[in-house]
């Protein structure tokens, strides 16, 4: 493929059923090779179906992100946009990528062309359209909005209009109960889809569910059941508006809104044209109207927008997106600032900055990755190119990207443990539709880079592993939806419920979060979490729950949005009955602490009662949970805080920088013995250094004092369990001297060092250290006073263990000296008030 003077460009634009891509396939199979680039993944795969039943599977090839499919001779492409094969701009990179695939084909098409109108993908479309070519025939299939761009931007394009096959008629609005058989019902978010499938299980049967998030495996699981009758209702997103073809009748819209990633906005008309298009196919008819849910009538299309979706007359597209594909490589900021070069020409506007650009933007703000050049900002630009299927947001997506870079940048691979760990951690089918929903979109990102085989030693067994993993949620997930929303014994339900309808019935929360449904109240709202009453009686029970399910919405919105507005004491450190760390509000866990890059930067894991809330709500949400938890380490363990920032800091000396590393990573404690090579190595200015940093290089161990206060134990505790994996243990009493043998040892190593079968606290232990060496330096009789030192806890066992850790052994009744420590410098005889003499007040659980 090459420019646009090579064989006959043709513009095929029409509303939906005109037969675009039926056409496309007829063309690239009548040509000795060919290529077509969907809009999405689930269509390319449908449509390599139908090639492969005509070409045979060696000659056909189907290339997505997360699955490729390439026989070695293969000369038919079916892919996703971003995934077609097209010459590089870049004249230093026309290096071939390894997928064994040609450049040039005989028959090239873009399918649904009109999306370079989309600010987060549409410089791809745009740049298929002005570059993908093929050497005899090039197609670009499109709604007929894209035809003044077609003529000034390819003026030599022919171009072609086809009339619809079937009318689309306005049917009005309708209630859930009287939609007519083979209907799709059309949301916006995961929550209300599930929510209305749930709602038609009890009135009408049971509903196929199809999102843009499901495996092609799942999605035509649900389609089948819904072609064979075995359901006659669809509960979809906005997905099936781009070419997925199914035998629907009347397509219904549940609101005519929908999140864009950055605000609720309305559908334009065309997107709406394209939703409801998928009503009738070939020659038969199709109608389109709104849903009404409850007493509302439901969202309302406008006199011009019903007249405009049913003459398929739409406002001509002034532009498109556009990003410069010719990039300069020669460092990180040069190839920023060639992606975001603007085009010069008014109908190519620059694109909204993308996933990929605003990862790579957050990355360079390491000035060491900014001034990566050449192959190592290749190699950056394709780790930022990895899709976020979690939706996580742009700053955690880059932790991953920033992690997969770090082994890939000089030319190395992705370690296997990391690879098999995370693939085998989602290979599990257990849990709920959200449960293995959420497993789903994370294992497509290990197939996305499964499928580079430049970031695996054995990518064609990592494809296998994530493609089986992906096999079996994809049947786990059809299952599960399948259970959920298909019920054959609705109709008894539906005669309990009476002539009202749950619809009709108003939901309330009350002050105490009791939710009731009418008079009848039907469960609890407790934080976020909404449980059923037990009392309630179960033939009202279901349908009683699908109204209150879909009008907590609101509720829950509510609540989240006075959170993200909240003071930091509105949120506390909890330790739940498991012993895993989160963060409550109001007593209610809101998330879970999981490990992140160092011991203080756990990751945030909402829970999964924030999971009804929108993904813009959440992700605010979440952001405010990481703000508090950040100022809330920095304010309980600062000490430790500036330990790690020593550690990093380039100013101070190796033996400072070693020190406080190894401190920082084990929370502020350690043996002396585990450092003394490091502390044999300190200089007199290191020690200052230390000093100030509020080191204690006791005689048995190194530690900040402070972080033995019973606040700063509690929090080194958490992040300890956290950075581990393991429960939070059990901590001594605040306060206490020392502890016997039935102390959790988890907690206790926190802050004290065993002798025999007691624990004593460590600056105790220190202190009875100096004093000794101090007295022996003096020249008293005795080291120590063993009645006050056995008052504190101590038995004789455990006398006998300190004073040989400290360096003396018993000499009748009394101690000996056995010998110089070898990195500790002398010690100053005792003075009067000595800190030994502190002591004298403590006893066991007494500070």
């Amino acid at each position: 493929m090459s420019g646009q003077g090579d064989g006959i460009v043709r513009a095929i634009l029409g509303p939906t059923n005109t037969g675009k891509t039926y056409l496309a396939i007829e063309r690239m199979c009548a040509h000795s090779s060919g290529v077509i680039g969907f809009p999405l993944r689930l269509l390319a795969r449908e449509v390599y179906d139908r090639v492969v039943a005509i070409k045979g599977a060696a000659s056909v090839a189907l290339l997505t992100g997360e699955e490729r499919i390439v026989p070695p001779k293969a000369r038919y492409v079916l892919c996703t946009a971003e995934s077609m094969p097209v010459p590089s701009a870049d004249r230093d990179d026309q290096s071939d990528p390894g997928d064994g695939l040609p450049r040039d084909f005989a028959f090239a098409a873009i399918d649904e062309a009109q999306l370079g109108i989309d600010p987060e993908r549409g410089h791809v479309f745009t740049d298929r359209m002005l570059r993908a070519r093929g050497r005899e025939e090039t197609l670009i299939l499109g709604s007929e909005s894209l035809k003044p761009l077609v003529r000034k931007l390819l003026p030599r394009a022919e171009i072609v209009t086809r009339p619809r096959f079937s009318t689309l008629r306005y049917a009005g609005s309708a209630k859930l109960t009287r939609l007519p058989p083979r209907s799709a019902i059309v949301a916006f978010s995961a929550e209300q889809v599930y929510a209305l499938a749930e709602m038609l299980r009890r009135f009408k049967g049971g509903a196929a569910v199809v999102m843009g998030s499901l495996s092609p495996a799942t999605r035509n699981a649900q389609v089948a059941m819904f072609q064979r009758g075995e359901v006659d209702y669809l509960v979809a997103t906005d997905a099936i508006g781009m070419g997925l073809n199914m035998d629907v009748t009347h397509v219904a819209f549940a609101g005519l809104e929908k999140f864009d990633g950055k605000r609720d906005r309305r559908l334009t008309t065309a997107e709406m044209a394209q939703i409801a298009g998928r009503a009738g196919r070939h020659q038969k008819d199709g109608t389109f109207g709104t849903l009404g849910l409850g007493g509302d009538s439901g969202p309302a299309f406008s006199e011009e927008e019903i007249e405009a979706i049913e003459e398929h007359r739409f406002r001509a597209l002034d532009h498109l997106y556009w990003r410069n594909p010719e990039l300069d490589f020669t460092d990180v900021r040069a190839l920023i600032a060639s992606l975001e070069e603007p085009s010069g020409d008014p109908l190519l506007r620059a694109a909204p900055v993308a996933m990929d650009l605003t990862v790579l933007k957050a990355i360079a703000e390491d000035p060491a990755v900014a001034a990566r050049k050449g192959k190592r900002a290749r190699a950056l630009w394709a780790a930022c190119g990895l899709p976020d299927f979690r939706k996580v947001g742009p700053m955690h997506h880059a932790r991953m990207v920033r992690r997969i870079f770090s082994y890939v940048g000089e030319g190395g691979h992705i370690p296997h443990e990391w690879f098999a760990a995370e693939v085998t951690r989602l290979d599990n089918v257990a849990g709920d539709i959200e449960a293995i929903a959420d497993r789903l979109a994370g294992i497509r990102s290990w197939a996305y880079i499964a499928q580079r085989a430049d970031w695996l030693a054995d990518p064609a067994k990592g494809a296998e592993r994530t493609r089986s993993v992906e096999a079996r949620l994809s049947d786990a997930l059809h299952a599960a939806l399948t259970q959920r929303f298909v019920d054959r014994r609705t109709a008894v339900l539906v005669r309990d419920i009476g002539a009202r309808g749950a619809d009709a019935l108003p939901v309330t929360v009350a002050a105490d979060g009791e939710v009731s449904v009418g008079p009848e109240p039907i469960g609890h709202l407790a934080g976020f979490s909404f449980t059923v009453d037990p009392s309630a009686r179960l033939a009202d029970k279901r349908l009683l729950l699908a109204a209150a399910e879909r009008r907590l919405g609101d509720e829950l919105d509510r609540r989240a949005k006075a959170l993200c507005e909240a003071q930091d004491a509105a949120f506390a450190l909890a330790i739940e009955p498991s012993g895993a760390v989160g963060i409550a509000w109001d007593g209610h866990v809101l998330a879970r602490l999981a490990p992140g890059r160092s011991l203080l930067e756990p990751a945030v894991r909402t829970a999964r009662s924030l999971d009804r809330l929108t993904a813009q709500r959440r992700a605010a949400l979440r952001a405010r949970l990481e703000a508090w938890l950040e100022r809330a380490v920095a304010a309980e363990l600062a000490p430790l805080k500036a330990l790690a920032r020593a550690a990093s800091d380039k100013a101070a000396t190796p033996g400072v920088r070693a020190v406080a590393a190894m401190l920082a990573d084990a929370g502020g404690v350690m043996p002396r013995k585990a450092l003394t090579a490091a502390i044999g190595a300190l200089d007199k200015a290191d020690r200052h250094s230390l000093h100030r940093l509020k080191v204690r290089l006791g005689a048995l161990d190194v530690f900040v004092p402070t972080l033995l206060k019973p606040a700063a134990q509690h929090w080194r505790a958490a992040l300890v369990a956290v950075r581990t994996g393991q429960p939070m243990p059990r901590l001594a009493p605040p306060g206490a001297a020392t502890l016997d043998g039935s102390a959790d040892p988890r907690g206790a190593v926190l802050a004290y060092r065993r002798f025999g079968a007691t624990w004593l606290r460590i600056d105790l232990a220190d202190r009875i250290a100096a004093h000794a060496h101090a007295a022996r330096a003096a020249g008293a009789a005795e080291p120590i006073d063993v009645a006050l030192v056995t008052s504190l806890g101590l038995d004789a066992e455990a006398v006998r263990k300190l004073m040989a850790e400290i360096g003396f052994v018993p000499a009748g009744h009394n101690w000996r000296w056995r010998g110089r420590r070898p990195d500790r410098a002398p010690v100053a005889p005792p003075r009067p008030g000595n800190a030994f003499a502190a002591l004298a007040g403590l006893k066991p659980g007494v500070r």
